[in-house]
């Protein structure tokens, strides 16, 4: 029989990261789509998954991205891809954190791989991660610079940068508006601005 300690521990793990929030029916649907349990994972993979735990549990490896409320912990399908391409567990982080010019910096981004939130990102990369960022930077900057009634040309350029993170973005989910405490960069730099300045109407747009 499996040794269920490293399951409720990465759970405790888990909830103390992101607080203990519920989980609904949308929520359950919304992340079976996106992720995999991890059992299902690693059996695919011929990978243990008390010791997959474990490498969570030891900082080598993020936590899931959800508890879904049947209890599965819900990781992302290639949760082993940028361990892969470092070379494995033990050399990911010096890899990971060698995308940052900046040590503090990628020590920071290397915190946040770990607790499993980077939720935010149809694939995590180093550079999808430094990407989304100068997107939503840019986008914050525009909507603040805006006036009343921006000239087609801007709003052509915002809509470029806009679709750029909606491709990196998933949809998100009502439980990670809790777990984040507020609006997902969804919410703020795709939904919000196509809603305050629409193209015109007219031949499809291609700022490239």
């Amino acid at each position: 029989m499996t040794d269920p300690t490293p399951a409720r521990e990465v759970a405790r793990r888990f909830r103390e990261v992101n607080g203990d929030h519920p989980m609904t029916a949308a929520d359950d649907a919304y992340v079976t789509a996106q992720f995999v349990p991890l059992e299902e994972l690693c059996a695919a993979l011929g990978r243990d998954a008390d010791g997959v735990r474990r490498l969570m549990l030891d900082g080598l490896l993020p936590l899931p991205g959800y508890l879904r409320s049947d209890g599965a912990e819900m990781v992302p399908r290639d949760l082993f891809r940028l361990a892969d391409a470092a070379g494995g567990t033990d050399r990911l982080r010096a890899w990971f954190t060698g995308h940052w010019e900046d040590p503090a910096r990628g020590a920071a981004e290397w915190e946040a791989y770990l607790s499993g939130q980077y939720v935010c990102l149809h694939s995590v990369t180093p550079a999808n991660i430094r990407r989304k960022e100068e997107l939503t930077a840019e986008i914050t900057a525009a909507l603040a610079a805006a006036g009343e009634a921006p000239p087609p040309g801007w709003r052509v350029a915002l809509h470029a940068r806009v679709d750029a993170l909606d491709a990196l973005e998933p949809a998100f989910t009502e439980y990670d508006r809790l777990r984040f405490g507020g609006s997902t960069s969804r919410d703020t730099c795709v939904d919000a601005p196509r809603a305050r300045f629409p193209l015109p109407p007219g031949p499809a747009r291609t700022p490239r």
